[in-house]
Order: C-alpha cells, then sequence, then structure tokens
C-alpha cells in the first residue's frame, strides 16, 4: 500500500533524529543519511497500519543498517590512506542532536566520536542509544535483540572504554574561543615554550587528509613536539599557500561542542583542527582536512555570520 501524506510526514519528523542516531554511530555525514534514506525505503515497503510504535521500529530499522554499515565499515578504514578521523560539524548544526545533558554533548564531542572506533559495533549503537538518547536498557535489548542485562553490561563496557584514564573539560563557547585564541597566539608567535604550556605532557596532534591532502598519519607526541609541530604548521610558507590555493581565512569557533580553529579559503572550509581539553591543558589536537569531509561544514559555514577571521594563514 503506498505511503499516505500523514506516513511521509511522520517519517520526516523523526528522520532529523534519525540522522542524529546514525551519525553518532558511523561518524560520517554521508552514511548517515544513507542510512536514514534506507529506512524510509524499509518504512515505505512495511505494513505500517500493524506497526505499534512508529519511533523504535524507525530505531531498531536504522540501528541496524547502521551495525552492517560499522562491520564493512572496519574492513573499509584498514586500508584508508593515513589515519581516518570523523567528519566534524559545526556549532549548530542539526545532526549533532540532542544537548541538554553533558553526557549528550559529550557523546558527540570529537575525542569521543574518536574513541568510539575502539567500540564493537554492538558496543557502540547500546552506549549512543543510552547515553545520547536516553534509551532504557529495556528498549535498548529490543532494538538490537539481546537481554536487558546484556544491555547494561555492555553500556558499563563502553562507557569503560570511552573514559581512556581522562577527565574531559566542559566549556561554553566564550571559553572555547578563548583558549583558541590563546592557543593561536602562541603557535603564531613563533616561539616553542608559550606552547608547551597551554598542552598536557602527554599531549598528542594528529591528522587525516584521506590521501588528497598531506597530513600527519603517525601522532605527533608529548608536549614539546606537539608545540613545535604546531609552530610549524602555522609558520607561513610559499609551498602551503600553493597547496591550498591562497591564504585561509583563520577563524576561532566551536565543533562538536568543543573549541576549534576553521581555515576557510574563499568560502571554503579547508581545514578543521578539534581542540581536546582537560582540566590540565590541551590533550590533543585533531586536524580534518580530507575535503570530502568537510562538504557538510561548508554548508554550514556559509548559513552564517562569523565574522571577521583572526588572520589569514601562510
Amino acid at each position: 500500500m503506498p505511503l499516505t501524506t500523514k506516513d511521509v510526514d511522520r517519517f520526516e519528523a523523526a528522520r532529523p533524529r534519525l540522522e542524529a542516531v546514525a551519525y553518532r554511530l558511523l561518524g560520517s555525514v554521508s552514511e548517515a543519511e544513507d542510512a536514514a534514506q534506507e529506512t524510509f525505503l524499509r518504512w515505505q515497503a512495511a505494513d505500517i497500519e500493524h506497526i505499534e510504535v512508529p519511533e523504535a521500529w524507525l530505531t531498531k530499522v536504522l540501528t541496524n543498517l547502521c551495525l552492517n554499515q560499522l562491520t564493512s565499515a572496519r574492513a573499509r578504514r584498514e586500508a584508508y590512506v593515513g589515519q581516518w578521523l570523523p567528519e566534524p560539524l559545526l556549532d549548530n548544526d542539526p545532526m549533532l542532536g540532542p544537548a541538554d545533558t553533558f553526557e549528550q554533548r559529550e557523546s558527540v564531542s570529537y575525542a569521543v566520536l574518536t574513541l568510539m572506533e575502539r567500540l564493537s559495533p554492538k558496543e557502540r549503537a547500546v552506549y549512543v542509544l543510552r547515553e545520547a538518547f536516553d534509551y532504557p536498557h529495556r528498549d535498548i535489548a529490543e532494538i538490537l535483540d539481546i537481554t536487558e542485562a546484556a544491555a547494561q553490561q555492555i553500556f558499563h563496557r563502553a562507557k569503560k572504554h570511552i573514559a581512556d584514564g581522562k577527565t574531559r573539560t566542559e566549556i561554553d563557547q566564550a571559553a572555547a574561543r578563548r583558549i583558541v585564541e590563546e592557543f593561536l597566539a602562541a603557535a603564531t608567535s613563533g616561539k616553542t615554550e608559550p606552547l608547551v604550556q597551554l598542552l598536557t605532557a602527554d599531549a598528542v596532534a594528529i591528522g587525516d587528509g584521506g590521501g588528497k591532502i598531506p597530513a600527519r598519519a603517525k601522532a605527533f607526541e608529548g608536549a614539546t613536539a606537539v608545540a613545535r609541530f604546531m609552530r610549524g604548521l602555522f609558520k607561513p610558507a610559499r609551498s602551503k599557500r600553493a597547496l591550498v590555493g591562497g591564504s585561509p581565512e583563520i577563524h576561532a569557533a566551536t565543533a562538536n561542542n568543543g573549541p576549534a580553529v576553521v581555515a576557510v579559503l574563499d568560502g571554503r572550509v579547508v581545514g578543521i583542527m578539534c581542540l581536546d581539553i582537560t582540566a590540565g591543558g590541551i590533550t590533543a589536537f585533531r586536524n580534518q582536512v580530507n575535503p570530502d569531509k568537510l562538504q557538510r561544514a561548508t554548508e554550514m559555514w556559509a548559513a552564517a555570520d562569523h565574522g571577521e577571521p583572526l588572520f589569514h594563514a601562510f
């Protein structure tokens, strides 16, 4: 039976939430959109009159599609050129999903999305559904066809993996901007010591260029090594301008609910550097420069006013 207008409207009302779930599970905008669209096709083919709770049915279909995608994604990421990092989302992107609680905001942070790559597909699904969308373990068990006790055990195991021994610090947008500005001032000072003072002793820096843009696949580790890398990264050079096609504008921004540096050239986002902050200082820099993973950011950037850049790089 063809879908009625009411059936279509019901799905479209659920689509933003479904895409937000899929983004957390997959770390990719295009894959999240594809999973939501495939869920719509399943909805279109279903006997809707006999679906008692449409939201639960849609979530179950989407989650299991994502689980299948995660299983195949592992093989693709093993063949990925360089380091694979999630696709960053700029502030106010609806795909970031709910942000009412600290747990919800942290679950979509760039640091946690990266750490979730360590989880099994089922651990990731349980963690996302519970931590980000507050599903009861009973409902999670139904979605994943496991027992409620198993859902609870998987969740606790996933949380332990995500904790990673670090206590991240939540900061507001104003504080995030101050941190980014302080970091950029140190990075462009030409000196290493001001940068070292901002970092934790075990700070790391890594990038994802997808084989299309040069990026450091093996992490720089330790405050001194990271500081030297950052000092060199922002040092003007003709070769850098030639690589990106000009001198990008550098902005302090927020991505995935955390402080970020955004590089923009002719209205196109060419890089997003996400900073991970703990009480001891900046503990990680994750730099996304793969152009395939910056298209959504470019669209969102164009839709808002970001003011004047802090400076032009290179």
